[in-house]
């Protein structure tokens, strides 16, 4: 595992060293030791998966707050889409700074995502699946949203949503 620092202040791009032969390949999605090793502080308590039919739905943008927290691997087995993470920590060198990333099952690339980030995708093709672990469980009364198109932010996303949850469509403007 290959660990890059992002843009946003405790992020990171992690890359998969595919172990390949006439089989096929291995690769390790995740390594406790690896982590520690990076200087992350991530312990995880649950896997989720979420499939999309559609091109251009988007999800998001969520996040947890203190004390239920929850700090994200994310990662697309299927498909492709466009993953965001918005700075929403006011004391954070990087606060309300956003940065997107295509991630896509031909490329073995995971992101690191702390806790109190806002994050958020788009598919960006059909059948799109992805998996990502948390640290926390969830815990809806300590959840955030923003909306997709927050005027704070000003998220360039790279095509014009089809179909947003109610949920994500309502969430009011982002506040400090």
């Amino acid at each position: 595992m290959i660990f890059t620092p992002a843009e946003i202040s405790g992020a990171f791009y992690i890359t998969l060293e595919p172990r390949t032969d006439d089989r096929g390949y291995f690769r390790r999605m995740f390594c406790q030791d690896e982590f520690t090793k990076a200087g992350i502080n991530f312990h995880m308590v649950q896997i989720n998966q979420a499939f999309t039919k559609a091109k251009g739905v988007l999800r998001g943008l969520h996040w947890q707050v203190p004390p239920k927290g929850e700090a994200k691997v994310f990662q697309c087995l299927k498909g492709k889409i466009f993953d965001v993470i918005a700075d929403v920590r006011p004391k954070s060198p990087t606060f309300g700074e956003w940065i997107g990333t295509i991630l896509d099952e031909d490329d073995p690339k995971l992101l690191y995502i702390p806790e109190e980030l806002a994050h958020g995708y788009i598919t960006l093709s059909e059948n799109c699946q992805v998996s990502y672990m948390v640290s926390e469980f969830y815990a809806p009364q300590y959840e955030k949203g923003m909306r997709w198109n927050d005027p704070f932010f000003k998220i360039k996303w790279p095509i014009s949503p089809t179909f947003l949850s109610e949920k994500d469509a309502n969430f009011i403007d982002f506040k400090i």
